[in-house]
């Protein structure tokens, strides 16, 4: 017991409330034959010092974007984070419970979701965002089922291109499992041709997994005459330089933040950023955060709309997600706020030029083909057409110091550039492709 915090004399009067005189007393009704009686074989304890080295030591064995040059992207991104972000992070003004039910001692952490609530309704290009979600993955999954509710159950199926992230579409088919949805996975091409009395929405990349950007808009408008809904998951950063889905039509857009200002982490956790229309507004899931006045006039932020299994909705709950990343949308809100419109729309072009770069580089040497001839931003698919094994490849790009893209099937890379990768490293990393596969 001498790990509790109390002192000996604090134990005895425990002991003597409870009416015994020693704790091995509580025991009595565990059998003798089945306690551990000997000490645990395990190693003494260690001080904080050599504690600290012996994490140090193991931590050293991975590698990470700090040790190798990425060229990494499906959903997951090396962009720099500015060093004022951790500085934001830390402010007493966000050190606030997690669920901000009492608005008079939240109102750091409130207003930072409001904001960041406001910069997701800008980028889209939707009326209404909610205070974030999970992931990109749970996002989609989220926007199928509030497709579904606006039906007002009488449709049941949604349609999903594949060209959406498969993690992605795994995570659907995981909800469907419970027989609250059907999914379908189809070709882009497909998604209007397949509509049927039971669609409820169709799901779209924007751009998709593969990085091509696709003209959206006629299969929006198509959904439309057809009385579904058009989901779409959109790249964040993209948004800066593309129309908006909102501009286009679309009722939910979803998508990934993780690009801002949110660590790679070896995957996680992500940011799920969420924007509907106001016509869909009251079939939201997760956390609204709204601006009112109170009774002397002054302003104050406030959850609104709270429709949650947690709150007055119990079973009618719009949605079981009792819970926001919001430390993780902080990050992006403060980002977004420092970047602003003009320095974000800097930034990606920045990326995209590095890409469509290293795309023609990587084109010229004779060892891979476009996967797609359609436009593309700062990600895209190539073929590798060399007799020999991408595997092999990606694993010896790798002992050399790259992270060579996503190996995404048994002769495909995803490629994805940030602002992060220089001229010289994009030489070095084409040059060691050639070195290696020749």
């Amino acid at each position: 017991m001498d790990y509790l915090s109390i002192n000996p004399d604090e134990r005895e009067g425990m002991l003597e409330a409870i009416g015994v005189s020693r704790f091995e007393e509580l025991l009595g009704c565990i059998p003798a034959s089945v306690r551990l009686n000997d000490k645990l074989d395990i190693e003494g304890g260690l001080s904080e010092l050599e504690v600290s080295r012996h994490v140090r030591a193991l931590a050293d064995k991975n590698q990470s974007c700090t040790t190798l040059v990425s060229f990494a992207g499906a959903g997951c991104y090396d962009h720099y984070i500015p060093s004022f972000i951790d500085h934001i992070l830390r402010r007493p003004e966000f050190f606030t419970a997690y669920t901000p039910y009492q608005p008079e001692v939240s109102q750091g952490t409130l207003r930072a979701i409001y904001e960041y609530q406001t910069a997701i309704c800008a980028l889209t290009g939707m009326q209404v965002a909610n205070a974030s979600m999970y992931d990109g993955a749970t996002a989609l999954a989220e926007a199928a089922l509030m497709s579904i509710r606006a039906s007002r159950g009488k449709k049941t199926e949604i349609l999903v291109s594949d060209e959406i992230n498969p993690q992605w579409i795994e995570v659907l088919e995981t909800y469907a499992a419970a027989d609250i949805m059907t999914i379908r996975v189809v070709t882009t091409d497909d998604l209007i041709a397949e509509i049927t009395p039971d669609t409820a929405g169709i799901a779209v990349g924007y751009p998709d997994f593969y990085g091509t950007i696709t003209d959206i808009a006629p299969l929006i408008g198509e959904a439309h005459e057809k009385g579904v809904l058009a989901i779409v998951a959109a790249q964040p950063m993209m948004l800066s330089l593309l129309e908006s889905p909102g501009s286009l039509g679309a009722d939910i857009v979803v998508g990934e933040a993780q690009c801002f200002a949110n660590p790679q982490s070896f995957g996680g956790p992500g940011l799920g950023f969420f924007g509907s229309t106001d016509k869909l507004m009251r079939n939201m899931p997760g956390r609204i955060v709204g601006r009112t006045t109170d009774v002397e006039g002054n302003e104050g932020y406030v959850l609104t709309l709270s429709t949650r299994e947690q709150h007055i909705r119990r079973e009618k709950a719009t949605s079981n997600i009792c819970s926001n990343h919001a430390l993780n949308a902080l990050a992006a809100g403060a980002y977004l706020m420092y970047m602003g419109g003009d320095g974000l729309k800097a930034l990606a072009n920045e990326c995209v030029e590095k890409a469509h770069a290293l795309c023609e580089k990587l084109e010229a040497t004779g060892l891979f083909e476009r996967v797609s001839d359609g436009e593309f931003g700062y990600e895209f698919a190539l073929r590798y057409t060399n007799a020999g094994s991408a595997e092999e490849l990606h694993g010896a790009l790798f002992e050399r110091g790259f992270i060579p893209g996503v190996l995404i099937d048994d002769d495909t890379f995803l490629f994805a550039v940030t602002e992060k990768r220089t001229a010289d490293e994009i030489e070095s990393f084409v040059k060691a492709v050639k070195d290696v596969a020749c």
